[in-house]
């Protein structure tokens, strides 16, 4: 790389690490940018995995305190999560990238929708579940949340791009919780995906770029801290208004590309 790749990586980082504890979808600047120095997709996508585990990390240290009380949440989905994500780096290197990517703008355009109308929704389903003689429902979202937490893992080892929106838009309408609780819980869950993903690149993929590697997971640190002090000041309703825009940027970026 030139110095100014070598700048323009890490620009990127910082950006990924950013959104990605606000949000998610980081993974849509540093990709493309990792492309445009010339490497190529595969070895871009698991460089870009592997260099954004710390920012993921940082990240959730930034939301340590809206962590607090969450352990067995977070055992319980980040156990499920780990699977998922091990399923997915292992389809990046099986599969064909048409498999999962004319379906990921769909996935993430009914995302949105969740977010969007989450409180009704979560409103009118605990509704249903005291009228049926129930509780308010499973604490931890009960199986639908966990499939849920398989699947969108699985994509986020695959590729990632706004796994983050999919985390969030699962959590808020089946978890009795508010949405920085959610997304501090949504750091952790990313973080661990990416982790697992990137060690399976290690091991059965040797083809990184260490330079971006580096770069990125620099970058990305220093965004993970920006982001969890940006992001924690949001209201849930700007909060919403930010995954969804983060969003539609995603789709219309996969379409295009």
């Amino acid at each position: 790389m030139s110095v100014w790749e070598m700048l323009a990586v890490f620009a990127a980082g910082v950006g990924a690490g950013t959104i990605n504890t606000i949000v998610g979808s980081g993974t849509l600047i540093t990709f493309p940018v990792l492309l445009a120095t010339g490497l190529p997709p595969v070895t871009a996508n698991v460089s870009n995995t592997l260099g954004l585990v710390p920012g993921s990390i940082s990240g959730a240290i930034g939301y340590r305190r809206e962590l607090k009380g969450q352990r067995s949440r977070i055992l319980r989905l980040g156990s499920v999560s780990l699977v998922g994500g091990l399923a997915g780096a292992a389809l990046l290197l099986a599969l064909p990238s048409d498999s999962f990517d004319t379906i990921v703008p769909v996935l993430i355009g009914l995302a949105l929708v969740l977010v969007v109308l989450q409180p009704r929704l979560a409103a009118a389903l605990r509704r249903r579940q005291e009228a049926a003689g129930g509780d308010a429902g499973h604490p931890d979202g009960g199986p639908a949340l966990l499939g849920g937490m398989l699947f969108s893992s699985t994509y986020g080892g695959y590729f990632g791009a706004a796994q983050g929106v999919l985390y969030l838009a699962l959590m808020g309408l089946l978890l009795r919780d508010d949405m920085q609780r959610i997304n501090a819980v949504k750091n952790v869950i990313a973080a661990l995906v990416n982790g697992i993903a990137a060690v399976f690149f290690f091991f059965f993929f040797a083809e990184f770029d260490w330079t971006a590697v580096l770069l990125i997971a620099v970058g990305s640190t220093i965004g993970g801290q920006i982001g969890a002090k940006v992001g924690r000041r949001l209201s849930p309703t700007v909060l919403r208004g930010v995954i969804v825009t983060v969003g539609l940027v995603a789709i219309v970026q996969l379409l295009v590309r």
